[in-house]
């Protein structure tokens, strides 16, 4: 499945997926059967972890505190995982991928309500307001991402000129990441 990790690349001919659409190796091409339910549970989680790119022990943490919380846990994951501050400039159309979001922010060209911030996996709140730096306005890089890029912002962040405000904690229905959370759920309550 393709989880457009390297951005605009992927709705090209250039995707790695459409030269290779078999699992990497020497035996990639051998392993065509089915797996058994705990692999599928495994993937599930793997593709997460690589779409929104946190490591294994970030996911972990996220995960336990998702637990902790009220509702469903599966969605509570989807909802912080959301949140993170690169996830954030990444859905404000800044940056093409998540992982040239996370450089912006390493490279302290984001502030969060008007405070530099270089954290990545700062999470947001309501009310926080995202905004790009003046001279990070003026990268090639993001004028390009902004006149190229279509994507729509969500339902749960708002425009206010060059910054975005996040109105709400997401909802299911607004998190259009394929993931199947109810099996990563099953996987970690083992």
């Amino acid at each position: 499945m393709k989880l457009y990790l390297k951005g605009p690349k992927c709705d090209s001919s250039r995707c790695p997926m459409e030269s290779r659409p078999f699992p990497p190796g020497e035996h990639g091409r051998d392993r065509t059967r089915q797996g058994s339910e705990y692999s599928a549970q495994l993937r599930e989680k793997q593709k997460a972890r690589r779409i929104y790119g946190v490591l294994e022990k970030q996911f972990r943490n996220i995960y336990e505190e998702a637990n902790r919380q009220s509702g469903i846990t599966g969605e509570n994951l989807l909802r912080m995982l959301e949140l993170r501050l690169d996830n954030v400039v990444f859905r404000a159309g800044w940056a093409s991928s998540r992982s040239q979001a996370r450089q912006f922010v390493r490279h302290r060209h984001v502030l969060v309500n008007g405070k530099r911030v270089d954290i990545p996996s700062m999470r947001v709140k309501k009310g926080d307001l995202v905004s790009l730096g003046e001279r990070a306005e003026q990268l090639i890089v993001v004028q390009h991402n902004r006149d190229i890029l279509d994507r729509q912002l969500p339902g749960w962040l708002e425009r206010e000129g060059n910054a975005v405000r996040v109105l709400n904690p997401p909802l299911r229905e607004q998190i259009d990441v394929q993931v199947r959370e109810q099996l990563i759920v099953e996987l970690y309550s083992k």
